[in-house]
């Protein structure tokens, strides 16, 4: 193939956009973007994700950052959300049979709020309604009537007593042991030496009667302990009386309103019980006595916080389910925690009205969003949220407690049911990772949306760019942009993905050039954004970040790297690379020299002799091994020694791109025909000598040129590249405009043979049906230096086997 057929023409350098097909003049003329551009695959992904309700259908959102993973969420959950019902609203409350335990109730959106307040005025109500019920003539009167009848029961009991006892000689006297029975003689009671000198029969009677007198004090006592009790059942029963006709039809009502709900029915009953059982503690407390007479010390109020009501989660006002997003999603972030206050001594104490919420009670009923590797690097977050997920409940326990060496007072409020879709957004890394080494993660995470950094270039995509544009100059109080300035931007980024027929969707970047070219605009008092000033942006972005770059440049002018831009050298060729620092790309080019001498050892890779090539690298040099092989071995044995070198190279080398690169070097040096030093290559090779794509094409070939421009541009310089990397050409207006005036030039090829032609303008050579290939071709060359070096490994190896069978 004739060398000029392989050029490139200035038409497939670049996709250039006209901005006439746009129908607007500014993106002031625009609506906004509603939705996100392309994407469609995870965009149905999504969907369905949010359509299924069956346990374990959450969504992990995997793709690059800058992809519009969160903005394209956050807009679908809203519109969804809208839709739906506001959810439950959640409140913790007071456990009477175990004050451990708080009890979670549920209400309709907006209840929780309406019980806290009732609950507020119904204690109000009590505290103000039984002191006045307590104080009253009524209730003192039937209080003094029952005491009464209890010392008048007891005064008629002790009154026949004593009357027994003195009929029989004794009287009731109280000692410090009790009431005894003492016998009495003369009125008064006997000595111990007038007892003593009784006669045995007269001591035996008094004792007798003694004792039958003590058994019926007992009699008396017991039966006076019995009417106590009676009486204070009878004064319990008249409080609790009391009680019910002042609280009673405060409580009713709100049975009455929240009859429908059963467990606050049965809460609002405890809290009656609670009142009746304690109404003490709403009588008007006496200043406490002080043990030092003068000093006054402050009334004890009893605490009445246990029939306050914990609004735990409240959706009062909310329009539809909610969207929660939690940028740090720690334990307690996620799950809620018990806050304790600290007492005098340093006690920690706490109750259910320290219980708060986390991002999952918030979103029940709803939707949270979480990052994925925020989740996985807090601890105890991920296997929390996998227990919450498989249990159906949402816990709200004390994590650190197993780790304390001492524990603290603390709770266990009732779990809330769960029912939140849970959407994970993390890198394709993050979700693999999971995916293989997450056994549950399949369990609890069924939905994969995929969002893909490049997106078709379709007239469609390109009107919800124009939007896009237009968004965000709106929402940020941006320049608007013009036809031209759009169809620069729309350019930019088919440049990002390197492809003519592809856009980036990595609307980072995008809106920040966006804003960038705004800047620019404005500094130079325009009123919308042009071409112009997109190109500005983007030169001034590149200037802020290629000072290595430029250094480097710097030494190829001076000399300090070689690389040649003309002239022709045998064995020796300009190879390309491309160097990552950080966010920006920039390519060099590289020189590869082959040499070959005689001898078995093969191909030797210094780089990967030397442990600085990474094995894709190494197995693209084995390639050349094949490719000989099969187009030089077939009537001989490939018997040669060669050696491949990047010359001034001291970091490591890895990919493919430079074994067509070498394998021009390598026959170059076999057939001894020099190789343009101004043509700088690129392209992987397969065994059939078929040139393979590679990446950073544009990098490669402006790096090369401004090698050349720096050293002096003469019209036969250029870069040679795979035919197959045609598309993803996206060159800089620069390389363009030399290419358009013949002071550069850029080459396709497909196989070896047209890349050979063109680096030394000497044919290839096709295999030919008598067995061999024309002469004076670069094949027949090779061909005939390896039949060369054959022989003459033959000669040097047979003089020692025969110097040693004549020995033997």
């Amino acid at each position: 193939m004739a060398r000029d057929d392989c050029k490139v023409p200035v038409a497939q350098l670049r996709w250039e956009c006209d901005p006439a097909q746009f129908a607007f003049e500014t993106t002031a003329d625009l609506n906004e973007l509603e939705g996100s551009i392309g994407q469609e695959r995870a965009l149905k992904s999504i969907d369905f994700g949010l359509d299924m309700r069956d346990g374990g259908f959450n969504l992990f959102l995997a793709g690059e950052a800058g992809t519009g993973r969160s903005s394209t969420i956050k807009n679908l959950l809203k519109k969804r959300a809208r839709t739906e019902q506001p959810p439950q609203d959640w409140c913790y409350v007071y456990n009477f049979r175990n004050p451990d335990l708080p009890q979670s109730l549920a209400l309709p959106a907006g209840m929780g709020s309406e019980l806290a307040a009732d609950m507020k005025e119904l204690l109000e109500s009590i505290r103000n309604v039984i002191p006045k019920a307590l104080d009253s003539k009524e209730y003192e009167s039937n209080k003094s009537t029952i005491v009464e009848e209890y010392q008048e029961k007891n005064g008629e009991l002790f009154g026949r007593l004593e009357q027994e006892a003195e009929s029989r000689g004794f009287a009731l006297q109280r000692t410090v042991s009790g009431l005894v029975m003492v016998p009495q003689k003369e009125g008064r009671n006997y000595t111990q030496e007038e007892y003593e000198a009784l006669e045995k029969g007269e001591r035996d009677k008094i004792d007798e009667a003694g004792k039958e007198l003590t058994e019926k004090l007992n009699d008396v006592l017991r039966q006076v302990r019995e009417n106590e009790k009676a009486t204070k059942e009878t004064l319990a029963q008249l409080d609790r009386d009391l009680g019910l006709a002042a609280v009673g039809h405060h409580i009713d009502p709100l049975k009455e309103k929240y009859a429908p709900y059963g467990k606050v029915v049965s809460y609002l009953e405890s809290v009656q019980e609670d009142v009746l059982l304690n109404l003490e503690d709403f009588k008007e407390q006496q200043p406490q006595q002080s043990p030092i007479p003068g000093l006054k010390l402050p009334r004890q109020e009893p605490s009445f916080e246990r029939y306050q009501v914990n609004v735990f989660v409240d959706n009062k006002g909310m329009e539809g389910a909610p969207v929660v997003f939690e940028a740090n999603p720690t334990y307690n972030n996620l799950f809620g925690r018990i806050e304790h206050v600290m007492q005098m001594g340093g006690m920690a104490t706490t109750n259910f009205t320290l219980v708060k919420p986390g991002a999952l009670h918030r979103a029940n009923g709803g939707y949270l969003i979480v990052d994925a590797r925020e989740v996985l690097i807090n601890p105890f977050a991920w296997d929390a949220l996998k227990r919450c997920i498989r249990s159906g409940e949402i816990r709200i326990e004390d994590v650190l407690e197993q780790y304390r060496f001492m524990s603290i007072a603390s709770l266990k409020p009732e779990p809330i049911p769960l029912q939140t879709k849970i959407i994970m957004i993390g890198s394709p890394w993050i979700y693999y990772l999971l995916f293989y080494m997450e056994p549950d993660y399949r369990k609890f995470f069924k939905v994969k949306a995929d969002f893909d950094s490049r997106i078709a270039r379709t007239p469609e995509i390109m009107r919800d760019y124009a939007l896009f544009v237009a968004t965000h100059c709106k929402n940020e109080s941006l320049l608007h942009f013009d036809r031209s300035g759009v169809a620069g931007l729309l350019e930019y980024s088919a440049r990002l993905v390197e492809d003519q027929e592809r856009l980036s969707s990595q609307f980072m970047e995008i809106a920040d050039l966006i804003r960038e070219a705004s800047y620019w605009a404005g500094q130079y008092q325009s009123t919308v954004v042009t071409r112009e000033h997109v190109r500005k942006a983007i030169d001034e972005k590149v200037y802020r970040s290629n000072r290595i770059e430029e250094r480097m440049q710097e030494l190829f002018d001076d000399g300090t790297i070689l690389c040649d831009t003309d002239g022709s050298e045998v064995g020796q060729i300009n190879g390309l690379s491309v160097l990552t620092i950080g966010d920006y790309m920039f390519g060099r080019p590289s020189r590869v020299t082959a040499r070959t001498y005689i001898g078995r050892g093969g191909m030797v890779n210094i780089e990967r002799e030397v442990k600085l090539s990474g094995p894709i690298h190494d197995k693209g040099v084995l390639i050349l091994t094949g490719y000989l092989g099969g187009k030089f071995a077939h009537d001989k044995p490939l018997s040669f020694s060669a050696s491949i070198c990047f010359e001034q190279s001291y970091e490591g080398v890895e990919g493919d791109s430079a074994s067509s690169t070498e394998l021009y070097a390598l026959l170059s040096a076999l057939s001894g025909v020099p190789i343009r030093q101004g043509i700088a290559v690129t392209g992987s090779v397969n065994q059939l000598g078929k040139v393979q794509p590679i990446g950073g094409v544009n990098y490669k070939i402006e790096g090369f040129y401004a090698v050349c421009k720096a050293k002096g541009l003469t019209g036969e310089q250029g870069v040679m590249i795979p035919a197959s990397n045609l598309r993803h050409l996206m060159l800089k207006d620069e390389v363009l405009e030399a290419v358009r005036e013949g002071r550069f030039h850029i080459w396709s090829v497909a196989t070896i043979d047209q890349g050979i032609e063109i680096l030394t303008g000497v044919p290839a050579g096709e295999w030919q049906p008598d067995g061999g290939y024309p002469e004076g071709s670069i094949n027949f060359l090779v061909d005939r230096r390896l039949r060369e070096m054959l022989e003459s490994m033959k000669k040097f190896t047979a003089s020692p086997e025969k110097d040693e069978k004549k020995e033997r």
